[in-house]
């Protein structure tokens, strides 16, 4: 009997803030919104950085210059989508490519006179193997959620 596929994880907020704004500041000041938990280095996070276009990757650094990525940019279509690989394993440990990676899409959507609607899905977590629903569950629960939170807050 097949496994069951493991949903998508959904979750959203509107940020008063037009969508260019929005995507500048996702893409460009992560370190103003990423949560201090989420760290892939071993020695203090010295920055986090996204190369803007499709092809380039996005990754941290620690005080000693080692960098690690989260993963790469495969669609980058400013101001409105971007979708990432994402690089965990079920231990929140770095994994070295794209092979086992799932993906997380980003939509900024208009939503009135200065508002956005940000939505953020974690997709592809059946990628993570037999991880994968422990990831899931790990991300699961109510929206918008500490990234998303964090992000409208550095808005």
């Amino acid at each position: 009997m097949p496994e069951s596929p493991i949903p998508d994880v959904r979750k959203s907020i509107e940020v008063k803030a037009e969508a260019r704004r929005c995507f500048e500041v996702f893409t460009e000041r992560m370190a103003d919104w990423w949560p201090p938990s989420h760290v892939l280095v071993t020695r203090p996070r010295a920055g986090l950085a996204m190369e803007p276009r499709a092809g380039g990757r996005y990754y941290e650094w620690d005080v000693d210059g080692l960098e690690i990525d989260w993963g790469r940019v495969l669609v980058w279509e400013p101001p409105y989508r971007l979708r990432l690989t994402w690089r965990i394993d079920g231990r929140w440990q770095s994994i070295p490519d794209d092979e086992r990676a799932s993906e997380i899409e980003v939509v900024f959507t208009p939503a009135g006179p200065g508002t956005t609607r940000v939505e953020l899905a974690h997709v592809r977590l059946d990628k993570h193997g037999a991880e994968a629903e422990r990831i899931f569950k790990a991300l699961d629960g109510p929206s918008p959620g500490e990234t998303l939170q964090r992000f409208s807050d550095a808005v």
